[in-house]
């Protein structure tokens, strides 16, 4: 990640981050009120399945709403990625009221899935293969802002190795 963006990236944090951590919540700050989204899928197998007609891997953003750092890891990465052509979809950690199509192919709610996956920390990034195998290691929260970006390209690297023929 160059310099000036990863200045701009440590200054969107710092905008985000603030008012949260103070106790105000991310409501409070006016230009940050909205979150950014990215498409939910209904079926997992469905989008995994294009994503390997890509030759991508797909990839799953587990969210909270009003999250600042999931807000960032969307709108600084997955969303500017996903207008380049990755597959990159979220899913809500707390929704039980979309209907979502596992792997398994049984129908339930994106909170049973995350707890499948054992996931308890937002933002996780998940990189899967068309059978809904994990082909990187999992991107959990926001270790490090200045590396984000690379930490993010090393996954996607990985995960791309796994699933050409």
């Amino acid at each position: 990640m160059t310099t000036l963006r990863r200045r701009h990236f440590s200054a969107a944090l710092a905008a985000l981050a603030v008012p949260w951590v103070a106790g105000f919540g991310p409501g409070l700050s006016a230009a940050r009120a909205q979150d950014s989204t990215l498409p939910v899928p209904d079926s997992l197998p469905e989008v995994a399945a294009a994503a390997a007609l890509l030759g991508e891997p797909l990839v799953l953003l587990i969210s909270l709403a009003g999250c600042p750092y999931c807000e960032l890891v969307r709108r600084h990465y997955l969303l500017p990625a996903r207008a380049g052509g990755l597959p990159a979809w979220q899913i809500n950690m707390r929704d039980r009221q979309r209907v979502l199509t596992g792997f398994d192919g049984q129908a339930s709610h994106a909170a049973e899935q995350i707890a499948r996956w054992k996931i308890r920390l937002a933002p996780t990034v998940l990189f899967l293969n068309a059978k809904g195998e994990e082909v990187a290691e999992r991107l959990r929260g926001i270790a490090s802002v200045d590396f984000y970006g690379a930490y993010l390209d090393e996954r996607l690297a990985t995960a791309r190795s796994k699933i050409k023929p």
